[in-house]
């Protein structure tokens, strides 16, 4: 595990203490920030400490969770390709708020990623340059990878033309 003291040091120098929280888990270095703070960290990680390269953006729902005191929970995963550092970062947001600004503007990659989190979760990235379904038609209803969906589905398949491999 690379050490991030430094980088800990930078954070609480520019944000102080109370805006984020840092922990270690599994050989996984965690930092967690308010839904609003979220971009400023994000950016200030990348311009100021090197991170510059976004590996992932991800969600999961907490719904029902043992503990959880918020529904989602979102997860962006960067790397300092210089000193290998890597460092979760995760934000959570409730309803009816699903909305936190894009980091397309920070990494470009980013623009796909946050889009299949829009398209399974429903949290809007105000800022996206093209926020629309990436996997699902844009006649699906709801969210499949929300907790609250049901497992079988909603019955929607019958609503959608089916293709086969002949008609391209």
């Amino acid at each position: 595990m690379v050490d991030l003291s430094g980088v800990l040091e930078q954070l609480k120098s520019r944000f102080g203490e109370r805006s984020w929280d840092y922990s270690e888990y599994h050989k996984n270095q965690r930092l967690v920030v308010a839904a609003d703070l979220c971009f400023s960290v994000l950016e200030f990680l990348k311009k100021t400490c090197g991170f510059d390269m976004l590996i992932d953006v991800t969600c999961v729902d907490y719904l029902h969770y043992r503990g959880a005191k918020d529904r989602f929970g979102l997860v962006y995963i960067v790397l300092n390709t210089v000193t290998g550092q890597r460092l979760i970062v995760r934000a959570f947001l409730n309803e009816p708020e699903l909305k936190i600004p894009s980091v397309v503007p920070l990494w470009e990659g980013a623009n796909w990623l946050e889009r299949e989190v829009f398209d399974m979760y429903g949290i809007e990235f105000t800022g996206h340059p093209d926020l629309r379904r990436i996997l699902l038609p844009d006649e699906f209803v709801g969210f499949p990878l929300r907790k609250d969906y049901p497992l079988r589905g909603r019955g929607e398949r019958h609503n959608f033309e089916r293709i086969t491999r002949g008609e391209g």
